[in-house]
């Protein structure tokens, strides 16, 4: 696997080019993968500037963890303007991988845990191995979430458990998060990587403005009121039946060329 690092030169994080798939690894594993404000701007350099040769990208971690969270060794005093102007460089960053130019897989294992569940949070599909856990800390600790869990982890599993996260200090281990929703996909340990490269190759398959849609479209649906959420599907559902992709493979569809569900 060839060395692809044109985007941001650190030791902190990790880039490769598998076939046309883009592996972004954390590499902190002396820290748990902790994220300082290092990692989290090399991170904004990588997802504000994806090749065009780039179709899908994976985040993962190296070691034992995916990340623990906010590395508090690097936390200082700040006035009340400071820390909003901190949790926004999050929510930018964050946002650049949401509603970026690829789709993005998360590849979970260990710890995932206060910012690094944010980073889970804005990819697109998390994939799990036996040995992940999830936790949101900030509520035992005296503080509130700030890289945009308070919007992103609730439309994954509920306000509900969400709040019994931050006021209980719950730990949900791999498989009650994949029942409840912070994973897609569960597998055995260390075959995350694995699994995650095969979704990546079905989702680098896609029309492209079907990703785009579904990526930058229908989250913007979902939060609409009705009529709105009905609008755009409606427009998003005109422009992609327009591309030449929808059309081939209408006619493949009807000259029997391709697979039918569940084939």
């Amino acid at each position: 696997m060839p060395k692809f690092n044109p985007y941001f030169m650190s030791n902190l994080i990790d880039i490769t080019i598998q076939n046309q798939l883009l592996i972004v690894k954390l590499n902190r594993p002396e820290k748990r993968n902790a994220i300082n404000d290092e990692l989290v701007l090399g991170l904004e350099e990588i997802f504000g500037d994806v090749s065009s040769t780039v179709k899908c990208a994976i985040i993962c971690g190296e070691g034992s963890h995916f990340s623990a969270g906010l590395d508090l060794s690097t936390l200082q005093e700040r006035t009340a303007v400071e820390g909003l102007h901190h949790s926004r460089m999050w929510h930018r960053v964050l946002d650049k991988i949401q509603f970026g130019k690829v789709p993005v897989i998360a590849v979970l294992h260990g710890a995932c845990v206060g910012g690094g569940l944010e980073l889970a949070a804005a990819c697109h599909i998390r994939v799990a191995e036996q040995s992940t856990f999830y936790a949101l800390p900030e509520g035992q600790r005296g503080i509130f979430v700030g890289g945009g869990a308070s919007v992103r982890v609730p439309k994954l599993i509920g306000l509900a458990r969400m709040t019994d996260m931050m006021m209980t200090g719950r730990v949900y281990t791999a498989e009650e998060g994949e029942r409840v929703g912070f994973a897609q996909y569960l597998v055995e340990n260390h075959q995350g990587l694995d699994k995650a490269i095969e979704l990546a190759q079905k989702v680098s398959s896609n029309a492209g403005m079907t990703n785009y849609a579904l990526m930058h479209v229908l989250p913007r649906i979902v939060d609409a009121p009705q009529d709105h959420g009905l609008l755009l599907e409606s427009l998003t559902a005109a422009i992609a039946q327009d591309t030449p992709e929808a059309k081939q493979g209408l006619r493949d569809f009807l000259e029997g060329k391709a697979k039918k569900v569940g084939e």
